[in-house]
């Protein structure tokens, strides 16, 4: 009986880490995600901002589809 309940501890410690590793890199890639997020915002903005510039007309992103 000792013995499984040594086995079963193991399991356990082993189980809390992988969890702890397994929260370690989704939180990594959360912080990845924001900061592409918010690269992917500002290059955006600064294409619409060119497109407004450039051609005096509605940048090409906030015009309507031909098959509208």
């Amino acid at each position: 009986m000792t013995e499984r309940l040594t086995q079963t501890e193991e399991q356990i410690a082993h189980l809390t880490r992988m969890v702890e590793d397994l929260s370690d890199v989704v939180a990594a890639q959360a912080q990845d995600l924001e900061r592409l997020t918010r690269r992917v915002t500002l290059l955006m903005e600064r294409e619409a901002e060119r497109e407004a510039t450039a051609s005096g007309t509605i940048p090409l992103a906030d015009q309507r589809p031909p098959h509208w």
